[in-house]
């Protein structure tokens, strides 16, 4: 009899084969993995989906098979569980792990996951990014990736996000309810809160990063690699980054069958809100995007913000690497 697990492995393998147009022998003349454990950062952020899907079979083909998932910080941060080596890899927002990567963090930044997933919503009150000035704005705690991102943006558009809106702190249940009864201004909300809120005609959409230029021109959201990991590991890591960007695959080509797989992980459940996601997000189209780019861009923004120090030369020198994901653009079919 058939473990049903196991069948459900072996199909996203061959899905995310069929998906890119490979064949099984692309990575048959690699040496193995160095090591066959890897540690992977949980977030409360079900956007990272590659991530977890990866695991149903796709990091095993790669070698990776003691395979272990690590919750993060108490702010959901997957940068701090990387960086204090309790996960080897991970997954955050681009203005999170750079905040991180200012302080020496010790990880790499090795590729993109998607562009959008964040997206803002207010009262009626509110019809810009601008509008924000002398507002309330809900976040979890200050340096929290919803905190960073949403400073970036006020930056971006002339506020000193320092000085010029109010930032009250809530967790996003109850900052949706508040939202819901006009006692705050906005809230930056993930999947699958954003699509919760559109279902309950929640509040207006001021911004959706997924849609709205610049941010839709850049990566929302990278993978991590724990640097001494990656200094002894690099095939192992070059595996892992291949299998969560086949991943990455199937969520594009299989939403239902990836939706599934994230409620059977109880990362949610909210079936028809992360299927939502799921066709929303432009899984398949991370190739398009320049990493480099993305973290220049939102560096710039700390920047002027003043929530970092370091220059986006300094941060992009000190804390990317690219190579595996330049090798896999040529190796991985569009």
């Amino acid at each position: 009899m058939i473990d049903r697990r196991q069948f459900v492995r072996d199909m996203a393998v061959a899905g995310a084969v069929s998906a890119l147009g490979m064949s099984r022998n692309v990575f048959a003349a690699e040496p193995p993995p160095e090591t066959t454990r890897i540690r992977l950062g949980l977030s409360p952020a079900i956007c990272f989906a590659p991530m977890f899907v990866a695991g149903e079979g796709l990091l095993q083909a790669e070698g990776l098979t003691d395979i272990v998932y690590m919750p993060p910080d108490p702010l959901g941060n997957t940068a701090v569980s990387v960086t204090e080596g309790v996960a080897d890899f991970g997954a955050t927002d681009a203005c999170t792990l750079l905040f991180n990567l200012d302080k020496d963090a010790r990880f790499v930044v090795l590729g993109g996951v998607h562009s959008g997933c964040y997206e803002l919503f207010a009262t009626d009150k509110v019809r810009s990014i601008r509008d924000l000035k002398g507002r309330s704005v809900a976040i979890p705690g200050l340096h929290s990736g919803r905190h960073l991102t949403l400073s970036a943006m006020l930056a971006h558009v002339g506020l000193d996000p320092r000085k010029d809106v109010n930032w009250v702190n809530y967790p996003a249940p109850e900052s949706m309810r508040l939202l819901a009864e006009g006692k705050i201004d906005a809230f930056l909300g993930f999947p699958p809160e954003p699509q919760e809120l559109r279902a309950k005609k929640i509040g207006r959409l001021i911004m959706s990063m997924t849609t709205d230029r610049p941010w839709s021109e850049h990566y929302c959201c990278m993978i991590i690699g724990r640097r001494d990991y990656v200094k002894a590991n690099p095939v192992a890591t070059k595996r892992a980054l291949r299998a969560i960007l086949k991943a990455a695959a199937i969520c594009t080509s299989e939403p239902e069958r990836a939706t599934r797989m994230l409620v059977e992980r109880k990362l949610t459940d909210k079936y028809e809100y992360a299927l939502q996601m799921m066709k929303e997000l432009p899984y398949s189209r991370w190739r398009e995007y320049d990493p480099a780019n993305t973290l220049r861009f939102y560096a710039l923004r700390l920047h002027e913000a003043g929530l970092i120090k370091s220059t986006p030369q300094k941060l992009i020198a000190q804390g990317a690497d690219f190579r595996f994901l330049n090798e896999l653009k040529k190796e991985l079919k569009g």
